[in-house]
């Protein structure tokens, strides 16, 4: 069993790297969008309660077989830490990521973002959300609030650069020792 852990800024390709991860080694792919946020439309508009996310994704990881979990749960996650064998960090250059998250916007939800959409305003708070990941502070989740939190872990660290191909990025993981050697075991 394997436990990944891939984190980064909205846009760096978390869940994009965590199914392709996921599917190679046959195991689960969660997103913590999935157990931080209720399910409503418009969406990711209204927070889970911060107990039943944990006791909800704690149930899915512990399931047979390993997984990955895609997006930070730093001030949320801390039962699931002991269990990483490797966090993915994901890099990407802020221009290039504000492009992704914005063409990733136009295609999920069109007009219902654009000027007198129901999304319009929910949208553009958003979007100045996520452009301020590389200034803003540890408070709220930031690169400053990543890194200090890498800082206290003990699963070792891969820090890579989103902006190449996933296909580029997936050997980098499965090459790492901590997954090499999980993927061995798994074979015996």
């Amino acid at each position: 069993m394997v436990h990944i852990h891939i984190m980064g800024a909205s846009g760096s390709g978390t869940t994009s790297l965590g199914r392709a991860l996921a599917e190679r080694l046959d195991i689960a792919h969660l997103d913590t969008d999935d157990f931080f946020w209720l399910p409503t439309d418009p969406p990711f508009t209204t927070p889970r309660d911060a107990d039943e996310r944990i006791r909800l994704l704690l149930e899915e990881t512990r399931r047979p077989g390993g997984w990955v979990l895609s997006g930070p749960a730093l001030k949320w996650g801390r039962p699931l830490e002991p269990l990483y064998d490797l966090i993915v960090f994901l890099r990407i250059e802020p221009q290039l990521r504000m492009a992704r998250i914005r063409a990733r916007e136009a295609a999920r939800y069109g007009q219902r973002i654009g000027p007198g959409g129901d999304m319009e305003v929910k949208s553009g708070e958003f979007l100045a959300w996520a452009a301020s990941y590389d200034t803003a502070s540890p408070e709220r989740r930031s690169l400053a609030a990543h890194e200090q939190w890498l800082e206290t872990q003990t699963a070792p660290v891969l820090r890579l650069d989103s902006s190449r191909d996933i296909d580029d990025l997936l050997p980098e993981v499965l090459l790492h020792p901590a997954i090499a050697a999980g993927s061995v075991r798994r074979r015996r």
